[in-house]
């Protein structure tokens, strides 16, 4: 069930200023797996500072590839932030337009990213010896 937006001024008007307004349990939902990206994107960022601090106070000159992984773990958790804000338009869109939802793009980017730095850290555990 349905009911019609008549004007509303909320933002961003691109995502609300067409189609109908959805059931709330299925925007509520939306928001949430929003905040969910959010919380992913603060952990990568999080790890990004945690492991270039361990860096610096464990060693007396600073690893460049511990520093790089960090550089890695922080741009992914930047990349994560701002593409979660244009899947959550994108799906609150298709709910209030009653098309398909978007294909879910970024957890296969972020799968398959937090495996290759999985295996970056192995490399470095067992080379490095960190």
């Amino acid at each position: 069930m349905s009911v019609p937006s008549h004007g509303t001024r909320r933002w961003p008007s691109r995502v609300y200023g067409e189609g109908d307004e959805p059931d709330a349990r299925f925007s509520l939902a939306n928001e949430r797996t929003f905040l969910a990206w959010l919380r992913t994107a603060m952990a990568l960022m999080a790890a990004g500072v945690g492991i270039e601090t361990v860096n610096a106070a464990t060693s007396s000159s600073q690893n460049p590839l511990v520093t790089w992984l960090a550089l890695l773990l922080l741009a992914g958790g930047v990349l994560v932030s701002a593409a979660s804000f244009t899947r959550w338009a994108a799906t609150e869109r298709a709910l209030r337009t009653g098309r398909p939802l978007p294909a879910p793009r970024m957890g296969a980017v972020l799968g398959y990213g937090l495996a290759a730095v999985g295996v970056g850290i192995a490399v470095l555990l067992v080379i490095v010896g960190i």
